[in-house]
């Protein structure tokens, strides 16, 4: 497949995926910023906001799960490039330092989110 094919432009506030959506594809930012939020609304809360190099939807591509959160275009003209499953497990099986590049974010995710989970069970 083409690489053209798999970029997609966004204007500032186009959701790219919603939370609870099914998807099998991971996302590199190219150009612009992507919000990653829970909720809708009034209620919504913007859990981290993404730019240039930085990726998104590893979660579903990894497990199959539906979706933790919504990814909506946060600048104009954001660049997304996507990237399917099989792509994917290509590029993990044949690219040790790919593979250490998610691993490394995923622990430094999931180590904020310990944190928050944490500041909140303390402030109770």
């Amino acid at each position: 497949m083409a690489i053209e094919k798999c970029i997609n432009e966004y204007d500032v506030g186009h959701v790219i995926f919603e939370e609870g959506s099914t998807g099998r594809e991971l996302f590199v930012v190219l150009d612009g910023q992507v919000e990653i939020a829970r909720g809708s609304g009034a209620s919504k809360t913007v859990i981290v906001t993404l730019g240039k190099g930085e990726f998104f939807g590893e979660m579903a591509v990894i497990d199959g799960s539906s979706r933790s959160a919504t990814a909506i275009a946060a600048a104009p003209h954001t660049r997304v490039m996507r990237i399917n499953h099989a792509r994917f497990v290509y590029l993990v099986s044949q690219q040790p330092a790919f593979a250490l590049m998610i691993m490394d974010a995923l622990s430094k995710r999931l180590r904020v989110s310990n944190e928050r989970t944490f500041r909140a069970a303390a402030n109770l």
